[in-house]
């Protein structure tokens, strides 16, 4: 009697075939079972969580900029295109517009930009601030870093300000 049949068949009764796969089958569930891989949850265990500000210079095209912003407001906050959630706004600053005038014994005159079209947006330098996890390469907001030159976004009611970067971040406590 031969091992393998005519019909490929192991000793008359089983295909070739079959066998393999049911090997094939077994073999990845004792890779499953036995080497999981990465396991447990998206959350990290044992990294602290610390208050965190960010600063961030909005160009706003508006004449109203008094209501956008206001301390302890919340606003939704985008870093590198995943949202984070909301944020609270600690503080609101309108920066001037100044332009430096040259005087005739060679030093500058700083005065409010007279010009029109000057008068038709806002710089505004805003301080939020939110509990990040620090972590050995900076912090973490959610699941994304926030660093210096980071780009984000913020959304409210009103607004929807994007290609921002972060200009400054310190870490409380």
């Amino acid at each position: 009697m031969a091992i393998v049949d005519s019909k490929g068949r192991l000793f008359g009764k089983v295909s070739i075939l079959d066998l393999g796969a049911a090997l094939i089958i077994l073999f990845v569930l004792f890779g499953i079972f036995v080497f999981p891989g990465a396991s447990g949850s998206v959350a990290q265990v044992n990294i602290p969580t610390k208050p965190v500000e960010i600063e961030v210079v909005v160009r706003v095209a508006g004449q109203n900029t008094t209501s956008l912003f206001k301390p302890g407001d919340k606003t939704s906050i985008i870093i590198r295109n995943q949202p984070y959630g909301e944020i609270t706004v600690k503080d609101a600053k309108e920066l001037p517009d100044n332009v430096f005038v040259p005087q005739p014994d060679g030093k500058f005159q700083v005065i409010s930009d007279p010009r029109p079209e000057s008068k038709l947006s806002r710089n505004l330098l805003l301080t939020l601030q939110g509990n990040a996890q620090i972590t050995k390469n900076g912090p973490v907001l959610g699941n994304n870093k926030i660093k210096i030159g980071s780009p984000i976004e913020l959304e409210g009611f009103n607004y929807n300000f994007t290609n921002l970067n972060v200009r400054d971040i310190r870490i409380q406590g």
